[in-house]
């Protein structure tokens, strides 16, 4: 509120019906609803990379402090702080990191920010309800560079698997060769400590085998009288 004698007043007078002198008092209404308003800058890191941001900002004026920001800004008050705070932060900010730690670390690079320009914005009594950063790119050349890394790691990584792979198999393969050579020293130990036993054994083994067999066929005819003799019988 204006008056024309005592200049701003520092009382805020909220919403509804009120007196006001004619000619004396002038009143000037403030939308204190919170706003979103969008930054951008173009700053360095540390390791001198150009690097574009963009901020979201939801904003709106500290009550109390509208008497201070109408003598000393007027109701374009975001419009005249915000931009500049925020690329001052953004600038103080980003230069404490590297290009690529802007990528791997990117919340806790937002949250640095959203503290620095919370602070920085209560000086003009601006109160900041959320901060976030919604935007981060590279130059061209820095961003094909990235790329090119990128690719280059994971051909690393496959020619790794291959080669693990490989010796993995190669390993597998000596075990199963030395396993079967060990069985057939094994089968040869046991066949010279059976001697001619475990010939005749193996011998009348297939023996039965073949008794069998021809016992299941039907054209099979036994001599009698207890010869062991057989003869294969013939249809006619």
């Amino acid at each position: 509120m204006f008056d024309r004698f005592r200049g701003v007043l520092p009382e805020v007078t909220g919403e509804g019906t009120h007196f006001v002198v004619p000619f004396i008092q002038n009143p000037t209404i403030y939308d204190v609803r919170t706003r979103a308003k969008s930054l951008t800058s173009v700053t360095g890191t540390k390791d001198l990379q150009q690097v574009n941001l963009t901020l979201r900002v939801l904003c709106r004026p500290d009550i109390e402090k509208l008497p201070k920001i109408h003598m000393e800004l007027g109701q374009d008050y975001d419009d005249r702080v915000l931009p500049s705070i925020g690329n001052e932060v953004l600038k103080a900010t980003v230069a404490q990191f590297n290009a690529d730690q802007l990528l791997t670390q990117r919340q806790a690079v937002s949250a640095r920010v959203s503290e620095g320009l919370r602070k920085r914005a209560a000086d003009f009594g601006i109160i900041l309800e959320d901060v976030a950063l919604t935007h981060l790119s590279f130059s061209t050349e820095y961003t094909k560079a990235i790329e090119a890394k990128q690719v280059s790691q994971q051909e690393a990584e496959r020619a790794a698997y291959v080669v693990k792979r490989s010796e993995q198999e190669r390993e597998a393969a000596i075990i199963r060769a030395e396993g079967e050579s060990e069985s057939a020293r094994l089968i040869s130990q046991a066949t010279k400590a059976a001697g001619p036993a475990l010939v005749e054994l193996r011998r009348i083994e297939a023996s039965k085998e073949i008794a069998q067999t021809l016992a299941k066929s039907r054209n099979v005819m036994y001599l009698p009288g207890g010869n062991s003799n057989m003869l294969l019988g013939v249809n006619p």
